[in-house]
């Protein structure tokens, strides 16, 4: 950190002299040292893939899942501390469950989002709270709206995307997908290409060994 964030990085509700953030970019740190985390949309659903790092031999294989289900229509993929993303993750799973409580129906993903990032936004408002140290992928298939596909990153700004990458190697996957013309595919075509993408950019070398999760929301499903 360059000498003009001495002292600034003490509390998320503080600015350095240039206008950064010092705390939501540790949290944005948190996330680049994860695994790396693909969603694609396709004209029939969203595909999630995940390359989950073992960094030990003695860990039960399936632990500590990064792919995540919110309602019947809503999965999640995340990246970062884990910890942090299952409290998001219950947040977004509270809204979903309150909205179809409430309204009888299922909650629209663009609802869905804007709730989930204006909370995790709040963190990063004051000193009393960090921000969260994760990024989550949100994506929903539904007959009236299609499939939608939004990230929400620590800051609690989130973009709808027709691809999206989270984590170390997101560079290396977002240039993968933007050879892939996903409007065109199906989520059986999107699966294959989401698993080839997270092989192509892990790093044998610097990387452990890892394992490979994968999810779809879509018609079938």
């Amino acid at each position: 950190m360059s000498s003009i964030g001495t002292g600034y990085d003490l509390s998320a509700s503080q600015f350095s002299p240039d206008g950064r953030v010092f705390q939501v970019e540790y949290a944005q740190k948190a996330v680049e040292n994860s695994g790396t985390a693909v969603a694609l949309r396709g004209r029939d659903g969203i595909v999630f893939a995940v390359e989950k790092l073992v960094t030990s031999k003695l860990y039960e294989a399936g632990a500590n899942k990064r792919i995540f289900t919110v309602d019947r229509h809503v999965g999640v993929a995340v990246a970062g501390l884990l910890a942090d993303a299952k409290q998001v993750v219950e947040t977004a799973r509270v809204e979903a469950s309150n909205y179809r409580s409430e309204y009888g129906s299922a909650i629209p993903l663009r609802y869905l989002k804007d709730r989930v990032a204006l909370y995790m936004h709040a963190y990063t408002l004051y000193s009393a709270v960090r921000p969260f140290g994760s990024s989550v992928l949100l994506g929903s298939y539904d007959p009236q709206d299609g499939a939608q596909l939004y990230c929400i990153d620590p800051s609690g700004t989130s973009w709808g995307y027709f691809g999206c990458a989270i984590g170390k190697a997101r560079q290396a996957a977002k240039t993968e997908m933007e050879k892939l013309n996903t409007k065109d595919l199906d989520c059986r075509q999107l699966i294959k290409e989401a698993a080839r993408i997270i092989y192509v950019v892990h790093d044998e070398v610097k990387d452990k060994n890892f394992e490979l999760e994968l999810s779809w929301v879509c018609k079938e499903s």
